[in-house]
């Protein structure tokens, strides 16, 4: 499972950090931070889900406000 986030449209409800680990705040900017994640785009960032972990990252995409994640599994978007 792979998360994809866009970080240009995150307007910093973080709501995906109180659900799932792999992100968090960045106060200064007032978005989300995806953790350990690599850089696809300027402003879009992309990471493998831990096993274990991928309830958590699709319900942390589900709760975005503004859809700035999303969720792919063997290819195609779940989420």
């Amino acid at each position: 499972m792979r998360v994809k986030f866009d970080r240009d449209t995150c307007i910093g409800m973080f709501q995906c950090v109180a659900e799932w680990d792999g992100f968090e705040r960045d106060e200064d900017a007032g978005k989300a931070v995806l953790l350990e994640s690599e850089a696809e785009d300027d402003d879009v960032f992309v990471v493998e889900v831990p096993d274990g972990e991928e309830y958590d990252a699709t319900f942390a995409a589900r709760v975005c406000p503004v859809d700035a994640i999303e969720v792919y599994e063997d290819g195609e978007q779940v989420v």
